[in-house]
């Protein structure tokens, strides 16, 4: 997992957000300073205020933080308490909230289908896919893992994934056989959607099959095949497509190893959280 996310990446959001500044706070917001608090308006788990709270202290905020990415929080919990420019902090508001509402709604969807799984088949691991926005990949992928998931591969660099597009262009023994002949570091993983090809992409020695699109009871066909032909240890079983939260457990007893669901990361739903500016005495510690 990316555990620090680069000030210029973060930077170009904010810049993004205001090209020639706040022109609001810049005509009615005299100089001044002022406290204001970023409270949790659901419950669910938390990510992105190591991102966020790198943004504020670049503008010269200060920070004191009552939460720790990845934990469980609960609604009207603060989770950042800020002191500093008033103008410095609106700046930085909405970039602010948008990125921890975007990767807490990740971490928590996560969290929720590994959970679930978990209680159903205590060695299936929970992955992301490549399904995310354009320019927040990093961001969804670290969310995923703080959500307790793997976050899989992060590019088209990172390892040898034959899907189907590439076995319409070459027999899939061939493919596999290319990929052993690129590169022996790299994993070798082949997508498939019959039993037939499961067991052929085993037998040229692909490290992984990616069942793609098979419902359950297919799946445990599949596996109960390569059993049978003693090659189901020596293979990592992925299971995905058409994968949801509500039917997740069904694929989790099927006896794979990893189901990776584009639905953690393509169809977000933001976490409740906002910032609001303290008057006077407040109570709420900083």
């Amino acid at each position: 997992m990316i555990s620090v996310i680069p000030l210029d990446t973060l930077l170009r959001f904010v810049e993004e957000d205001a090209p020639w500044g706040d022109v609001t706070s810049a005509a009615i917001v005299p100089d001044l300073s002022c406290q204001a608090v970023i409270r949790a308006n659901e419950t669910g788990v938390v990510a992105g205020l190591a991102e966020a709270r790198a943004l504020f202290e670049h503008y010269g905020v200060a920070v004191r933080q009552h939460a720790a990415d990845g934990t469980a929080v609960a609604p009207g919990q603060v989770l950042l308490g800020l002191d500093g420019d008033a103008k410095a902090i609106l700046l930085v508001e909405r970039t602010a909230l948008n990125i921890i509402g975007r990767m807490s709604g990740i971490a928590t969807k996560t969290r929720s289908c590994v959970e679930a799984v978990r209680q159903a088949a205590p060695g299936v691991r929970i992955a992301a896919t490549r399904k995310t926005c354009p320019g927040l990949r990093v961001f969804d992928k670290k969310a995923v893992a703080l959500g307790g998931g793997d976050p899989h591969r992060y590019s088209l660099s990172d390892m040898i994934l034959i899907k189907d597009n590439h076995l319409a262009l070459v027999p899939l023994a061939d493919a596999v056989r290319k990929a052993r002949a690129a590169s022996v570091y790299r994993t070798v993983e082949v997508e498939v959607e019959t039993v037939e090809d499961a067991v052929a992409a085993a037998e040229a020695g692909a490290d992984t099959i990616l069942l793609d699109n098979m419902p359950p009871e297919r799946i445990r066909d599949a596996v109960r095949a390569l059993e049978a032909r003693g090659l189901r240890d020596r293979v990592v079983v992925e299971v995905s497509g058409s994968v949801t939260e509500e039917n997740l457990t069904g694929y989790a007893v099927a006896g794979v190893d990893i189901i990776s669901m584009g639905a953690l990361t393509h169809s977000v739903r933001n976490f409740d959280v906002s910032l609001k500016v303290l008057r006077g005495v407040t109570t709420v510690p900083l």
